[in-house]
């Protein structure tokens, strides 16, 4: 099911009110919005602009960047969850000189930044180390000149 953005405002907007113990009529009056239209708001019936939204933000004393991030979570948890297919093999990056016999002794000098099974907020993303393997090459006197054969 579709959550809309109204109705993410207006649950947010409600629960910020309610979790401080105010009446609507506290809020509207402070807010210099009628009543009604502000009870409208809340329950998700009219839209919002953004001048109403900053001013019910303000007679709540709650930052309007708060109240967004709240919502675009709440509307992201309502999101069918998409995993990407595995993205093609990536050449291995230059490792600075030192870094290989620091990963030796079991220091992670190096990660990434890999998203956890659900989301894509940064709140969403743990890190991983970079697994790095390292390949000899020999060359043999069975193979044929020039051939390099992986030990």
């Amino acid at each position: 099911m579709t959550v809309l953005l109204r109705e993410a405002l207006g649950d947010r907007l409600r629960r910020a009110r309610t979790d401080q113990r105010r009446t609507l009529r506290e809020v509207s009056r402070s807010a210099r919005v009628s009543l009604g239209y502000l009870s409208e708001v809340e329950r998700g019936r009219k839209e919002a602009s953004s001048e109403l939204l900053a001013a019910i933000c303000g007679a709540l004393d709650l930052p309007l960047s708060e109240l967004l991030g709240e919502v675009a979570a709440d509307i992201r948890a309502g999101e069918p969850v998409t995993i990407a297919a595995p993205a093609q093999a990536k050449p291995e990056p230059k490792v600075p000189a030192g870094a290989e016999a620091r990963a030796d002794r079991g220091v992670i000098d190096a990660g990434s930044l890999v998203p956890a099974v659900i989301g894509n907020d940064l709140s969403d993303l743990r890190l991983q180390p970079v697994l790095r393997t390292h390949i000899t090459t020999k060359i043999t006197n069975s193979a044929p000149r020039g051939v390099v054969v992986a030990a």
